[in-house]
């Protein structure tokens, strides 16, 4: 893969109409390919190909097919941000089981276009500094929301719920993105309920029923309060 930051630049940004529709039929066609084709066979020969337009043509837009594919990711993660956003504009249920659902729903929505696509690229996208500020963007805008709807929440009973916000963003998105795109992916409504169950009941347990019957809070060592009762 190239690893120069300038090699997943797109060549030049289309400023009409003409232009801008070919670099759609590139990416389209690209999609196609990577799925079809997996990312090491995925040549750009096979993109042109694909996309009815010369290598050459391709060139002018793409330097080779890191970029394509950094784009493709890149737009994949807008969707996703558009989508949710949508979702917090609205307003939140009243359960905390049906908030859950719905922010799964929402992360669960955005991967079922093309789970082959979606397989390659998670794998093989190379994280430019662009895309890894989108990601994190991304990251931070979903805990930030889900952090302030637990905080107020009665049924929430985590001690730390930015923590909780934290896991939870991280869980959904990467259990979506392993078993979505598996080669036997669990059907979507019991993928959707299992993992509802799973995080509902984490949230509402309370911090002391994680722990075991006469089982001590692993505190840390260092925390003086923790040596005052030994």
């Amino acid at each position: 893969m190239t690893s120069g930051h300038r090699g997943l630049q797109p060549r030049k940004q289309p400023r009409q109409a003409r232009a801008e529709l070919t670099r759609q039929r590139i990416l389209t066609a690209a999609a196609h390919v990577f799925a079809d084709h997996g990312y090491a066979a995925g040549t750009t020969n096979r993109i042109a190909e694909r996309a009815r337009i010369s290598i050459g043509s391709l060139y002018q837009y793409y330097p080779n097919k890191d970029a394509i594919l950094v784009e493709l990711m890149a737009r994949h993660l807008d969707t996703g941000m558009a989508a949710m956003e949508r979702r917090q504009n609205e307003e939140p249920p009243d359960s905390i089981v049906e908030i859950i659902r719905a922010y799964v729903r929402t992360a669960t929505e955005n991967h079922l276009d093309d789970p082959q696509l979606l397989r390659v690229m998670l794998e093989q996208a190379p994280r430019s500094p662009e895309l890894l500020a989108k990601i994190s963007h991304n990251v931070q805008s979903r805990v930030t929301y889900l952090g302030e709807l637990l905080a107020r929440h009665p049924e929430v009973h985590v001690g730390d719920t930015h923590t909780a916000a934290r896991l939870i963003v991280s869980t959904v998105e990467l259990v979506t993105h392993q078993l979505i795109a598996a080669p036997d992916p669990i059907g979507i409504p019991r993928f959707e309920n299992e993992l509802v169950a799973m995080l509902t009941r984490y949230l509402t347990a309370g911090p002391d029923d994680a722990m075991r019957p006469g089982e001590p809070n692993r505190a840390d060592p260092a925390d003086p309060a923790d040596h005052e009762h030994r």
